[in-house]
């Protein structure tokens, strides 16, 4: 049977980590959301689920991944789950090395959200401005840095090279920390515009990542979902400064 993804519909948000694996992988999959409700799919599926007062493992809210009966919820602990599955983390303990670097990327992903919603989610963008070109401005300034820096060293240390940030092949987390650039990209194409220059190993993992033949058949495919501004990564201009 395909996995089922569970997703908002219309945007990438956090369901894009889980997609870039599976598609990598060639995994069968629904995205249940962007299916037909005639078909037992589309909002109304997630919603049953979401609202289930009969299913003991019910998340909290998606991403999730259904498979067969078990549902298995938030980013990182799907990619946990998926990984050994698809071919995509070590068969050793390495693979909570690798677990351990997507909960990093889950760190700086929630700050991104937070550099256009530094008040609450729950408010519009427009409700909180002020605050958040301050909040924007210090990530920009201080903590882009800190994580790329970071994750700049990991693939610096690699043993094995460091075309990876784990081991000698492909895993899941390199398919996240392409997703991540590309995000930041998106969101900050004044302040990334020398990104490639201050952290060249990212830079061309992230290249490698798109030229790989399933990747790049997805990023052309409608599978695809474009970045927008009901996302995480949003580009508001006046939240963009130059630097990195």
């Amino acid at each position: 049977m395909p996995y089922e993804l569970y997703y908002w519909n219309g945007l990438q948000g956090r369901g894009e980590f889980v997609r870039l694996a599976l598609e990598e992988a060639g995994a069968p999959y629904v995205d249940v959301v962007r299916g037909s409700e005639d078909e037992g799919l589309g909002d109304a599926a997630m919603m049953a689920l979401l609202n289930s007062k009969t299913e003991p493992s019910i998340p909290f809210a998606p991403p999730f991944l259904k498979d067969g009966d078990l549902i298995v919820s938030h980013t990182a602990n799907i990619l946990l789950y998926l990984g050994p599955k698809i071919g995509l983390a070590p068969e050793t303990d390495q693979r909570y090395v690798v677990h351990g670097l997507q909960l990093t990327i889950a760190d700086m992903v929630t700050e991104v959200h937070d550099t256009h919603h530094p008040i609450a989610s729950g408010q519009y963008y427009e409700d909180q401005k002020a605050p958040a070109k301050a909040r924007a401005t210090d990530f920009l300034a201080h903590r882009l840095p800190k994580f790329m820096h970071y994750f700049e060293r990991v693939l610096a240390q690699n043993p094995h090279g460091a075309q990876h940030l784990v081991g000698e092949r492909l895993t899941y987390v390199d398919l996240s920390m392409f997703q991540l650039i590309e995000g930041l990209h998106y969101a900050f194409p004044r302040a990334t515009a020398r990104f490639a220059s201050h952290y060249p190993r990212l830079a061309a993992l992230r290249k490698a990542v798109a030229a790989r033949p399933n990747i790049a058949a997805y990023l052309a495919s409608d599978r695809r979902l474009p970045f927008n501004e009901t996302g995480i990564f949003r580009h508001y201009p006046e939240l963009d400064s130059a630097g990195h």
